[in-house]
């Protein structure tokens, strides 16, 4: 049986998830964005379906639509499938950006080419049912992506990675506290690969590198 973990709190909702947002649209960050979807859509035959789950803001989802892929964005936000949402309009982009739950994807099975999940599942509070879903989702051979934070991130690193960022000087001391207490729900290689293990994919190619964890699933 499935050890849940604890519910995250608080939620992002209002308030919050707007400054978050505003935060994570820096120009370096929005360049990092740009990057990841050309890499995450090497491979990818054109108009490929793409699910992002949790995707916040919506910034990538957006970069990956803008490469011609069939997006669809999932988030248990209602604030921010609005604001993905009309960030996406604004721009001339098409995303389907939708209310759910990972726990319970509402598509049906064989529906992706790429599921893609950045800095979220350390959040989850049933990662092996999140796995499951998100392999029941994907078509045979479609691969997942967890993009997220490294347990193992020093000060150092944290400190480096806000830096990048380019925030003012009170926001980026928010940020770090806020990455430094997040570091305690999230995975080292080794804890995420013991979690796959457990899941509808039976293991993972798991790789921690300063503050990024990046796993790769196959179906």
């Amino acid at each position: 049986m499935e050890t849940k973990r604890r519910k995250i709190v608080p939620e992002m909702e209002g308030p919050m998830a707007r400054w978050y947002a505003k935060q994570r649209g820096s120009e370096p960050q929005l360049a990092q964005w740009r990057r990841q979807a050309v890499a995450l859509g090497s491979g990818l035959a054109p108009g490929a379906a793409v699910l992002e789950v949790a995707p916040g803001p919506g910034y990538l989802s957006i970069e990956l639509a803008r490469l011609g892929f069939a997006v669809t964005g999932l988030d248990i936000s209602h604030t921010f499938v609005s604001l993905a949402a009309s960030r996406a309009r604004a721009e001339g982009v098409t995303v389907d950006f939708r209310h759910g739950d990972v726990a319970d994807l509402p598509f049906p099975s064989d529906s992706f080419d790429l599921v893609v999940c950045q800095a979220a599942f350390k959040n989850f509070s049933s990662p092996v049912t999140a796995l499951d879903q998100i392999h029941r989702v994907l078509r045979p051979g479609g691969v997942a992506v967890i993009l997220d934070m490294n347990r193992g991130a020093t000060g150092a690193d944290i400190r480096a990675d806000v830096a990048g960022m380019r925030l003012n000087a009170f926001n980026s001391s928010v940020t770090r506290l806020t990455l430094s207490w997040l570091r305690s729900r999230a995975y080292t290689a080794a804890d995420f690969e013991r979690v796959a293990a457990g899941s509808a994919f039976h293991g993972s190619a798991a790789h921690a590198d300063g503050m990024t964890l990046e796993v790769r699933l196959t179906k």
